[in-house]
């Protein structure tokens, strides 16, 4: 059953992804005008995670296609088995060269990637496109066709329309530009990082044994990180590290620990230019904005 807009945040909270309003609806218009969803944002916002969420809320499968460069329609939509297909050929010898090829060219000796598999599926899965932006833009415009109909074009066996309509979600760091056709095919939502209170709960949700002031407490310091100039700003992820290890060091509040805060920060920062930057004089100032 297709949740409503004003129950999909509490199913999502079930499942451990604390969602704003605005992520909620635009998962409500995603079910109710079954259309993919673009979800555009910095690396780290939690759009990877959305998908996850997503099918453990409807108890469907998740199929992830990881984009990459160079990623073409072979590895995303089917291969064929070529190794069998030989020993195919070579076992007919003599054989009629129809019949061959036709036998060769079955469902037999099909290999299934991503895209095949979500709208082959008897229950709709959810299908991540995960990153579509560090794919090129031929591989964007093959995307086309599946985005807007829910099927695909193999030249061996013609059009395969879906069996069911898989609930397909994009992601993009916005690395570069996507086009204004794969634009117009979705629904579009903008995530960024969470404000402090949401970030609190997310880390009191993932991590249920930390105590909550000291989340509130962690999520501002994030916060504070992050309006620094770093060259790669810390996402959830880390955030939910630095918390399971302060939480691991028995910190039950960040002013008594400056030394520890300091020296875990290498959870957060990422880089030798950032943890060179973020010194012991600006996290004891940050800290002092930790109320």
């Amino acid at each position: 059953m297709t949740p409503t807009r004003d129950h999909i945040s509490d199913r999502l909270a079930d499942v451990g992804y604390i969602a704003d309003r605005e992520l909620a609806t635009a998962l409500w218009l995603m079910d109710t005008l079954k259309r993919p969803l673009l979800i555009e944002g910095q690396a780290g916002v939690g759009k990877t995670e959305v998908g996850k969420a997503l099918a453990a809320v409807h108890k469907a499968e998740l199929i992830r296609l990881q984009c990459y460069e160079g990623l073409d329609q072979n590895a995303a939509l089917y291969e064929w088995n070529y190794q069998r297909q030989l020993l195919a050929i070579k076992a007919r010898e003599g054989d009629d060269a129809d019949a061959i090829e036709e036998h060769i060219f079955s469902e037999k000796y099909l290999l299934e990637r991503p895209l095949l598999a979500a709208i082959r599926r008897a229950d709709p899965p959810v299908l991540l496109i995960d990153e579509v932006d560090r794919a090129d833009e031929e591989f964007e415009a093959f995307l086309l066709e599946l985005l807007s109909d829910f099927q695909v074009s193999i030249p061996e066996f013609g059009t395969v329309k879906a069996t069911s309509i898989p609930r397909v979600v994009l992601t993009s760091n916005a690395t570069r530009e996507l086009s204004d056709a794969l634009r117009r095919r979705c629904l579009y939502h903008y995530l960024d990082f969470p404000d402090v209170d949401r970030e609190a709960r997310i880390v009191a949700t993932r991590l249920p044994a930390i105590d909550v002031a000291l989340a509130l407490q962690i999520a501002r310091m994030v916060a504070a990180i992050r309006r620094e100039d770093l060259r790669k700003v810390p996402g959830i992820a880390e955030t939910l590290d630095w918390a399971a290890t302060l939480a691991g060091l028995d910190v039950r509040d960040l002013r008594d620990a400056p030394e520890a805060v300091h020296e875990t920060l290498i959870c957060l920062l990422k880089t030798h230019e950032d943890r060179t930057r973020v010194s012991r004089e600006v996290t004891d100032r940050l800290l002092g904005k930790v109320a």
